[in-house]
């Protein structure tokens, strides 16, 4: 450029990362003094989560059962070999994936309206915002009891309300958890009642974080109430909605205490999801091996699943 010399440069002024391996790791913030500050949270991490995974995981190559004498052999690929031809496992592997999908779907649909009502300037909306919050405090065990006694075949609250509004016949029941049809969908409600409260905080602190700037002048320009939110609520919501669905995923496909205090997997296996088939297997039948091979199909498909599930929806923008 004319008046400016050869080797002129003109000086960068953002936040390249700088050159030299100190000030590299100083960069990255992970010189030693970070690490220390780690420690607390990683330690219990180690012990408590990757350990008994680790422990898991090479349970699952061995024979280890309850009550042998003999010590526990290694067996290699047997244990999924075994698990590849077993139906009933397969079985309340697709039960389970029912279970979950279903439930954290109507989670979040659920637990969106549910944020979008609390998020408005109501009279008592502390009330609201507080009873939304009930179902979440309460242990699973305590969900269970209480809903088993709702759909109590002769003295529940449910059965008792539908003979009330003509629904049913005088003297008529339906036994909603030992019926093969009514069983599985029963349960998914409680699911869907029992987690929905958390889902519900996370969508409404994200609501909260919309500017109501945008808003506003999306009203000015006539928006209507559905193109507000698929303009501008939904674009600020969805990483929040992302992130709160992978986990609630997670956490239902593991459920355990729930339907198995509801149901114990029955009636004829329709509600036997993985993890009580694997606890069978493990603490009934004394089978641990077989049973941590299960665990370890389970984090695998589990793992797939998101990772696909999160790379369509955590893209980034090409521009």
């Amino acid at each position: 450029m004319k008046g400016r010399s050869a080797r002129e440069r003109v000086p960068f002024r953002g936040t390249a990362p700088p050159r030299t391996p100190a000030a590299r790791k100083r960069y990255l913030g992970l010189d030693r003094g970070a690490w220390f500050l780690l420690l607390p949270a990683l330690i219990p991490i180690l012990i408590l989560s990757a350990g008994p995974l680790l422990y898991a995981i090479s349970l699952a190559f061995t024979d280890s059962q309850a009550g042998r004498t003999v010590a526990t052999q290694f067996v290699g690929f047997d244990n999924f070999a075994d698990l590849r031809l077993d139906s009933l496992f397969w079985e309340s592997f697709r039960i389970g994936l029912v279970w979950a999908v279903c439930v954290t779907g109507f989670q979040l649909l659920l637990a969106l309206g549910l944020a979008l009502l609390l998020n408005q300037n109501l009279r008592f909306r502390w009330l609201a915002r507080t009873l939304a919050l009930v179902p979440w405090a309460m242990p699973e065990v305590v969900v269970g009891i209480m809903w088993r006694l709702v759909y109590h075949q002769d003295a529940g609250i449910l059965n008792k309300t539908l003979r009330q509004v003509g629904i049913l016949s005088e003297g008529g029941n339906i036994d909603w958890l030992t019926n093969l049809s009514l069983a599985l969908p029963a349960v998914i409600l409680v699911g869907v009642w029992a987690g929905m409260p958390q889902t519900t905080v996370v969508l409404l602190a994200g609501l909260q974080n919309v500017p109501r700037e945008l808003t506003e002048a999306a009203q000015l320009d006539g928006a209507g109430i559905w193109r507000r939110f698929v303009s501008v609520t939904w674009p600020a919501v969805k990483p929040v909605a992302i992130a709160i669905t992978a986990l609630n995923f997670i956490w239902n496909f593991n459920s355990f205490g729930l339907v198995y205090v509801l149901t114990q997997g029955g009636p004829g296996g329709q509600t036997r999801l993985p993890m009580l088939f694997a606890y069978e297997e493990a603490f009934k039948y004394g089978q641990f091996g077989y049973a941590a091979a299960m665990g370890v199909v389970m984090i695998a498909v589990i793992a797939v699943f998101l990772t696909v599930f999160l790379r369509k929806h955590l893209k980034e923008d090409p521009s």
